[in-house]
């Protein structure tokens, strides 16, 4: 945490001098690489810090960022800050897991240019490789899948193939699983016996059983270093090398030794790696099928075991941690990698392997190759597809609590104990907090709001007992890092709605519109309104002042834009939605400016004072003084991004808030707010999720 770009340095500018490290991704206009920082100057004078920095190039880097290419740079750095909901992904975590110590991207500057290219690096020969896998494969789709097959590049992958990674529970094969370096390493003991099948009198210099723990390590080495070395990389690497140092010192060993060996010197080496869900999931899910394999027997028994019954016992015993961390599992999964471990480990993955080996010792033959690789993958990738299509492929959870993970968890190891152990059926009773949990649902009158932290944008959800709305979805950036997929949907399956009942985007600027289109995806029957519809991808309905509708005794009433037409700004013609329940309000404002202020502050009509969704994120040209005076509110949420290049909230707005003794809860420092409007009583902040869910590797 101390390696972190200080907190005073934060959006300034540095001119560095570092190299890249890993492969660079190119989309929509912007390459981003991490780089090693070697040297660093600030306001010209030189500075002790150093670390691993993840950037952005927006536009045309002035010539291409290979790995191991040193550059000198001009860079915009501040500490990594993710956004904080319920369910989601959480980028500080895996920033500090991965070593990053800021984030940034590149100024304009003349000095910015290469230093030199290394002559040999590895991460270059596998951007090589995947070069030519992209350039001899004609299908881009299936090149990409092979680029990950083999050399760990996923920079070709688009979000509906991990969707449908996800749906069969295939993501550890596109990622490298453990079960390809294995692959490896049996192709290691195969040519070992070819070289002493040829040259016998080897066996009197070097016996055999040695040279073949030799051969297997080095070729689950290579391949292990050309996938990217991953955690389930690293794991299978490490239980391979123990293996082969014990068999080399004619020491006993077994699998459950080399596990414990292979566990020690990751956490020795890297104890951040317990941040990664990776690493759980590898060393638990290897435990499991050990802990399975001792009981079912060993040799042929025990491989046929692994391939049929091992894969019912890993989507079982990896269920609790799945949901843990992703909120998602698949139903499928089980039959999924029933069929898809064997044929793309034993069938593509090889075909693939040997199509890149050829790509070095002679391209030409790589070709037809790569071209039987291409056929196998695409016709595996039709039934994966199609299995990602059926009824609980995609089984969502709300957020699992800690209990009920360990409750599951210790199920899973008596329903998989060895045979003696009594009552083993009974496991499955210990799974059901985690699969039926209790959900606190507002009662009839009452409500509840999540003005999610989505950035320097919109997106909160509103529920009643038995219904749910959406108003606004988050931006979308042309890198196609979409907060509607990214955050809002996954928050809708955390906090337990697994139905939507309307969707409402206030106007069609992209940081309120941009995540429409996931989130209509998501719940395809759902109802939609906006204020703008035409400028938006998906179908919607024009949302007018005077539309009304009632949820579980909450009434839900449009107060803007009005009946007739007009040409006013594009942020007046946001919809205006006005909640109210037995004992609070909440206004929902969207983009409003001061002329639509006066308007809807005059249609409000009396009641409880409402909780206010601060308009235009707090800008200055909103929140007049006179609209916060006439609607009186009792809370303000503004929902803004961290260090936003706008400003926002303006200062002055802030100002004005204070001075009409209003509080004031900003996403970019609270994370998502959650406010709870019971049926009795005055609403009250129930969570700010910074402090709620505070972690140490959090700001």
């Amino acid at each position: 945490m101390e390696a972190r770009l200080p907190t005073a340095w934060e959006g300034q500018d540095f001119q560095v001098v570092g190299h890249v490290v890993d492969l660079a991704q190119t989309k929509a206009g912007a390459t981003s690489v991490q780089l090693e920082i070697e040297r660093a100057t600030r306001d010209k004078q030189v500075i002790a810090w150093r670390g691993r920095v993840r950037i952005s190039w927006y536009g045309k880097p002035s010539a291409e960022p290979e790995p191991c290419s040193q550059w000198q740079l001009r860079l915009r750095l501040r500490r990594p800050r993710g956004t904080v909901n319920p369910g989601g992904a959480d980028s500080e975590r895996s920033a500090l897991a991965r070593g990053i110590a800021a984030v940034g991207y590149v100024r304009g500057d003349p000095g910015n240019r290469r230093l030199s290219v290394a002559t040999w690096c590895l991460d270059r020969l596998r951007g090589s490789l995947a070069d030519g896998i992209q350039a001899r494969v004609h299908d881009p789709h299936s090149a990409a899948l092979l680029r990950a097959f083999t050399v760990g590049d996923t920079r070709g992958l688009e979000q509906h193939d991990w969707m449908v990674a996800r749906g069969n529970g295939i993501s550890h094969l596109l990622a490298i699983s453990g079960f390809h370096v294995g692959v490896a390493a049996v192709f290691g003991l195969w040519l070992c016996h070819v070289v002493y099948w040829l040259w016998p009198a080897l066996a009197l210099r070097c016996p055999r059983s040695l040279a073949q723990a030799v051969f297997a390590l080095a070729s689950a080495s290579t391949y292990g270093a050309l996938a990217g070395l991953g955690m389930p990389t690293m794991r299978t690497m490490l239980m391979i090398a123990a293996c082969a140092v014990a068999r080399c010192s004619r020491r006993a060993n077994d699998a459950t030794q080399a596990l414990a060996i292979a566990l020690t010197a990751i956490l020795l080496a890297n104890p951040a790696a317990v941040l990664e869900a990776g690493f759980w999931l590898s060393f638990v899910g290897v435990a499991f099928l050990i802990l399975c394999m001792e009981a079912k027997g060993r040799g042929l028994r025990g491989f046929l075991h692994e391939l049929t019954l091992g894969q019912l016992v890993m989507t079982v015993s990896l269920l609790p941690l799945t949901m843990w961390f992703f909120g998602e599992a698949s139903l499928v999964g089980a039959l999924s990698n029933l069929v898809a471990v064997p044929f793309v480990s034993f069938v593509i993955v090889p075909c693939a392997l040997f199509g890149t080996l050829l790509l070095v010792v002679c391209p030409p033959l790589a070709t037809p190759v790569l071209h039987v690789a291409e056929w196998l993958t695409r016709a595996q990738w039709w039934l994966l597809e199609l299995l990602a299509q059926w009824p609980g492929a995609h089984w969502y959870l709300p957020t699992v609590k800690p209990w009920a993970l360990l409750l599951a968890m210790l199920g899973a190891v008596w329903l998989f104990a060895p045979r003696g152990v009594p009552l083993r059926i009974l496991g499955v009773f210990m799974f059901l907090p985690l699969l039926w949990p209790v959900r606190q649902l507002p009662a009839e009158g009452g409500f509840q709001a999540w003005t999610l932290d989505v950035g320097q944008g919109l997106a909160m959800i509103v529920r009643t007992r038995h219904h749910a709305l959406i108003y606004d979805a988050g931006p979308r950036f042309p890198s196609e890092y979409d907060l509607g997929a990214a955050v809002v949907v996954p928050s809708m399956y955390a906090l337990g709605m697994d139905r939507l009942d309307v969707l409402m985007i206030s106007h069609g600027d992209n940081d309120h519109a941009g995540g429409a289109v996931a989130v209509a995806a998501a719940f395809p029957m759902v109802r939609r309104f906006s204020g703008e519809p035409a400028r938006l991808r998906v179908p919607m309905e024009q949302c007018r002042a005077g539309q009304q509708w009632e949820w579980d005794e909450v009434r839900f009433r449009v107060l803007s834009p009005a009946v007739e037409a007009h040409k006013a700004p594009a942020n007046d013609d946001s919809c205006v939605l006005l909640v109210e329940g037995r004992s609070g309000r909440l206004l929902l404002t969207g983009d409003i400016a001061a002329p639509t202020e006066r308007q809807v502050a005059a249609s409000l009509g009396p009641g409880p004072r409402p909780v206010l969704q601060v308009p235009h994120h707090g800008s200055k040209s909103s929140s007049s003084a006179g609209f916060i005076a006439a609607i009186n509110p009792e809370l303000a949420v503004v929902s803004a991004g961290w260090r936003n290049r706008f400003g926002h909230p303006h200062p002055a707005v802030m100002q004005r808030y204070k001075a009409a003794g209003v509080p004031v809860f900003n996403t970019a420092v609270d994370g998502a707010v959650q406010i709870d409007f019971p049926a009795t009583g005055q609403a009250h902040v129930a969570a700010r999720w910074r402090s709620l869910e505070r972690r140490y590797w959090r700001e």
